[in-house]
């Protein structure tokens, strides 16, 4: 498929993904008789997994590095999966922190709509 058919499917802008193609998070894609971009289906899974990784906080050179391993081949899947549960840890550990903040923030809008209530007389 074509860089705007890619664009159109992935939800990223042709900047983006020339862009992550140019820094190595995409593999270098087929050229057509033209000289074009012609990317193989298979990258639309390997978009949305990345974009997994970016809304989880993963930090683009870990990204990178990921990638690298993949693109080495299965010999390397020991170190992709230690590079993912140590990801996986920072991540539990943000959800926590989230969560006590959550709590927090309840607590206080709590304390809010009790104090108005206290306030505002009953008809």
């Amino acid at each position: 498929m074509k860089i705007g058919e890619l664009a159109r499917r992935s939800g990223r802008s042709a900047h983006t993904l020339r862009y992550y193609e140019r820094i190595g998070l995409l593999p270098p894609p087929r050229r057509d008789g033209s000289g074009q971009r012609d990317y193989d289906a298979s990258v639309l899974a390997w978009l949305a997994f990345l974009e997994r990784l970016r809304a989880t906080g993963m930090p683009i050179r870990e990204m990178l590095d990921y990638a690298a391993l993949r693109a080495r081949g299965e010999d390397t899947a020991l170190e992709r999966c230690a590079l993912l549960e140590a990801h996986r840890e920072r991540v539990r550990a943000h959800v926590r922190l989230l969560q006590a903040s959550l709590e927090v923030l309840d607590t206080k809008i709590e304390g809010y709509h009790a104090a108005h209530h206290e306030r505002t007389p009953e008809k």
